[in-house]
C-alpha cells in the first residue's frame, strides 16, 4: 500500500453535545494538522470518545462546526466523511477469512476485483498477517486480531484514523508491542490519525501532541513532556503522571516569594507570582537528604510513612506537616532502604518546581 498523500488536517470549531441535560462536550476548539498523531487524554466520562465519535459522525449532531481539511462534516454522516475508525471492540466478522474482513469496505465501494485483491495483499504485508490471511479472526490472538482491524481501515484510503481505546483489551506487554505498531504504521501511511485513550503511557509514547479533557473541556494541548513538565492547572498536574500537589498562597516575604500552603508549611520558593495557587513537584524530583542540600534546595522535614518497591523505583510516603509527599529513589541490587518511621529530610530543586492555578 502507497503512502496516503491526501490525509487531511481535522478543525473543531466551538463544538458542544448534550445527551439529555447533561452537557458531555463544552465548547470544544481544537486543530490538528495533516499527518499528525493527535491523542485525547482524559479520564472516564470526561468526553474524549464522544468528541471522536462526533468527528466520526456516530450519535447525535453536535452544535459547532467540525472540519476535515475544507470539507464542512458536521452534519454529514459517517460514510461521507472518509474517515476509519478503529473500535475497542476490534468489531471483526467471525466467519469470514482475515482477507474476506480486509475486503469488505473495498467491496462494498465496487472497487474492481482485481484491485481488491492487490490492496487486500498490500494491507495484509503491511500489518504482516499475509500468512494467515485464510484463517478465521477466533484463530488468531488479540494482537493479531487488532491488526486485522487496523489494516481493514487503512485498506480504503481514509484521510482520517480514528482509534478508540484500540488495546485496551491486550495484556500489558502486547500493548507495548502493539502501539509501536501503530506508531509505525501511521509514520509509513502518513495519516492523520487521533487515539484516545484513559493511559498516560500509550499518550506519551505515541502522540506528537495530546489534549487532556476532563468533564467535556480541554484542559490543556500541548506536546506529551511539555505538559508533564509545564501543566496549566491542576487538574492536568495531577492527572499527568505522579506529582506533590501543594494548596496555598504565594506571599512575598522580606522582597522574597514565600509558598504557604493550606496546613502552615512555609516554603521559599523562586515564582513571583502571588495569590492562591498550588505548588507542584514530582516525586522523582524529591530527594532524600543523605547528604547536605544544594543551595537551591527548598527543605523539608517528615517522617517515612510507607515504602513501596515498584521494581525500578522503591517509593516513599512522608508526612510534611500533614502533607503526605511520595518520593521516588531508584532501586539497585544491595541497596540500602529507608525503615517506616524514620526522620527524614527532603530536598527538591526550586527550578522542579511549578505554580499552576484552578
Amino acid at each position: 500500500m502507497s503512502t496516503q498523500k491526501n490525509c487531511k488536517g481535522i478543525k473543531i470549531e466551538n463544538v458542544g453535545l448534550k445527551f439529555g441535560k447533561t452537557e458531555v462536550l463544552k465548547g470544544v476548539n481544537l486543530e490538528i494538522q495533516p499527518g499528525e498523531f493527535f491523542a485525547f487524554l482524559g479520564p472516564s466520562g470526561s468526553g474524549k470518545s464522544t468528541l471522536l465519535r462526533a468527528i466520526a459522525g456516530f450519535g447525535p449532531t453536535p452544535s459547532g462546526n467540525i472540519l476535515i481539511g475544507d470539507q464542512e462534516v458536521t452534519h454529514l454522516p459517517p460514510w461521507k466523511r472518509n474517515v476509519g475508525m478503529v473500535f475497542q471492540s476490534y468489531a471483526l466478522w467471525p466467519h469470514m477469512t482475515v482477507r474476506k474482513n480486509i475486503a469488505f469496505g473495498l467491496e462494498e465501494r465496487k472497487i474492481p476485483k482485481d484491485q481488491v485483491q492487490q490492496r487486500v495483499d498490500e494491507a495484509l504485508e503491511l500489518v504482516d498477517l499475509l500468512p494467515l490471511a485464510e484463517r478465521r479472526p477466533s484463530e488468531l490472538s488479540g494482537g493479531q486480531q487488532q491488526r486485522i482491524a487496523l489494516a481493514r481501515t487503512v485498506v480504503v484510503e481514509p484521510q482520517v484514523l480514528l482509534l478508540d481505546e484500540p488495546l485496551s483489551n491486550l495484556d500489558a506487554n502486547l500493548r507495548v508491542q502493539m502501539r509501536r505498531d501503530i506508531l509505525s504504521l501511521q509514520r509509513k501511511l502518513g495519516l492523520t490519525t487521533i487515539f484516545v485513550t484513559h493511559d498516560q503511557e500509550e499518550a506519551n509514547t505515541t502522540a506528537d501532541r495530546m489534549a487532556v479533557l476532563s468533564e467535556g473541556v480541554i484542559q490543556q494541548i500541548g506536546k506529551p513532556m511539555d505538559l508533564y513538565d509545564s501543566p496549566n492547572n491542576r487538574f492536568v498536574a495531577a492527572f499527568l503522571g505522579s506529582a506533590n500537589i501543594l494548596d496555598g498562597e504565594i506571599k512575598i516575604s522580606d522582597s522574597k516569594p514565600v509558598f504557604i500552603s493550606n496546613q502552615g508549611l512555609e516554603l521559599s520558593i523562586q515564582h513571583q507570582a502571588t495569590g492562591n495557587g498550588s505548588l507542584v513537584f514530582r516525586p522523582q524530583n524529591t530527594r532524600i537528604l543523605h547528604n547536605d542540600a544544594n543551595q537551591n534546595d527548598m527543605i523539608l522535614n517528615g517522617k517515612v510513612i510507607y515504602r513501596e518497591f515498584l521494581g525500578s523505583l522503591v517509593r516513599y510516603g512522608v508526612d510534611v506537616k500533614g502533607h503526605l509527599m511520595a518520593v521516588d529513589e531508584l532501586h539497585s541490587i544491595g541497596g540500602k532502604h529507608i525503615d517506616e518511621g524514620a526522620e527524614i529530610s527532603l530536598g527538591v530543586a526550586m527550578d522542579q518546581t511549578v505554580i499552576v492555578y484552578s
